[in-house]
């Protein structure tokens, strides 16, 4: 039976061979949730009469969305998860101690593997699939019938082959891919399929790059994002201790797939989603013809708040300003990672150009706080939706991008082209 890599981890999980379409009783490696989605599977957890975690080494918690606290009620919401984890005394609970975007955190922590099934009460769970594991996002009450059971159900996926050709140019990153493939597919291109990435362009993509790619996955409205494991994939685990000893799983070369996609990634220009939708893509040149004017620029984000990232942003960004009708934010995605960028004097350059370093936190990506947008205002984002509303006054427009766009942005006051610096 010739099967694709998703096919494969759930056939090792549940015991048997299945194929897309099939409906199966899984069990779970990890389940992840946040502080505003987990206290939504607290109530149904507990109104269900159960009183302890099915798996509870298995079950993560992270402060990330809202903390520290911007208001009374984000206190209040946060006091809930935190009360069952001590309660529980739950061993993977990650708060303001050790604070982190969750898809940041916990590949960091080596808490995901390869081989893995992983659900989150978030839709970005599919981040992980960067790591050779299947991962997506539920809804909390999906998430509590995990934590009771240790297991969820799943129909298996059709998958979408992905092949990307070609080394990337200058400032091309997995975030002008997944860009470009959602431009392609539109937002529910891939609905309830796998987008499997392939191709030679992916020996030239760190993994940094690689979480881009699969953290978007969803915005094409796929199940899953995934990329088989390979020695760039070893080298980002092996100072880890891992949770659990990987499992490498590969499509056949023969596998049955839905559809076929095939990206020249040489050819590529860096790709801006203009407002509302993350399919709305359009090429820098176009950006640049359209003369537009910015108010604020944020970097950060499960998508695009890596080190990686402020590295880029970092080099553009030394020695220059921010324009002067321009705000420019910028938020690490883990205290490991705002470390390191200290560590490597980013953070100077970033405070000297006249951005803000905040602490990690997914803040303004969901129009938290941390740089809420008023009326008419526009954004640069690296972030990965730029839906009506989502940084904050309805009237307002935001513009995803790479971080290499977002900074040299940031200091013209006005969408332009990295390439050009």
């Amino acid at each position: 039976m010739k099967q694709t890599i998703t096919e494969k981890i759930f056939s090792a999980h549940v015991g048997k061979n299945v194929k897309a379409g099939d409906i199966i009783d899984c069990e779970i490696d990890m389940i992840i949730g946040n502080d505003i989605t987990t206290p939504i599977s607290i109530k149904a957890f507990e109104d269900v009469g159960a009183t302890k975690l099915a798996k509870p080494d298995n079950f993560s918690i992270v402060m990330d969305h809202f903390i520290p606290a911007k208001d009374i009620a984000s206190a209040n919401q946060a006091k809930i998860s935190r009360d069952f984890a001590y309660k529980h005394n739950l061993k993977l609970f990650f708060d303001e101690k050790d604070m982190g975007i969750e898809h940041a955190l916990l590949p960091e922590k080596g808490l995901v593997v390869p081989g893995d099934v992983i659900i989150g009460a978030d839709s970005h769970t599919c981040t992980h699939g960067a790591l050779g594991a299947f991962s997506t996002g539920m809804g909390s009450t999906d998430l509590a019938y995990a934590m009771v059971t240790g297991k969820n159900w799943f129909k298996v996926p059709e998958a979408i082959k992905v092949i990307l050709n070609g080394k990337p140019g200058k400032h091309i990153y997995g975030k002008d891919i997944i860009l470009e493939v959602i431009r392609i597919l539109g937002v529910d291109g891939a609905l309830y399929k796998t987008l499997e990435f392939t191709g030679d362009t992916i020996q030239y993509l760190g993994m940094d790059d690689r979480f881009s790619l699969c953290n978007m996955a969803i915005e094409a409205g796929a199940k899953n994002g995934i990329i088989a494991a390979d020695d760039i994939t070893k080298e980002f685990l092996k100072d880890k201790t891992l949770r659990d000893e990987p499992e490498y799983f590969y499509s056949d070369s023969d596998a049955n797939y839905s559809q076929t996609i095939e990206i020249d990634v040489s050819s590529m220009s860096p790709v801006i989603a203009y407002p509302h939708l993350p399919s709305n893509g359009k090429y820098i040149e176009q950006a640049v013809s359209d003369d537009i004017k910015i108010d604020q620029v944020f970097i950060g984000s499960c998508t695009n708040g890596r080190l990686e990232d402020l590295r880029i942003a970092a080099k553009i960004l030394k020695g220059k300003k921010v324009a002067k009708k321009t705000r420019m934010i910028i938020t690490p995605a883990t205290n490991k990672i705002a470390l390191q960028a200290q560590k490597e004097g980013l953070t100077d350059i970033f405070c000297e150009a006249g951005a803000v370093f905040s602490n990690p936190t997914c803040g303004a990506c969901l129009g938290g706080y941390m740089g809420i947008l008023g009326k008419d205002e526009k954004c640069v984002s690296t972030t990965n939706r730029n839906f009506v509303g989502r940084m904050g006054d309805r009237s307002s427009k935001i513009y995803l991008a790479n971080s290499a766009v977002a900074a040299a942005s940031a200091v013209a006051g006005k969408i332009i082209d990295p390439r050009d610096l």
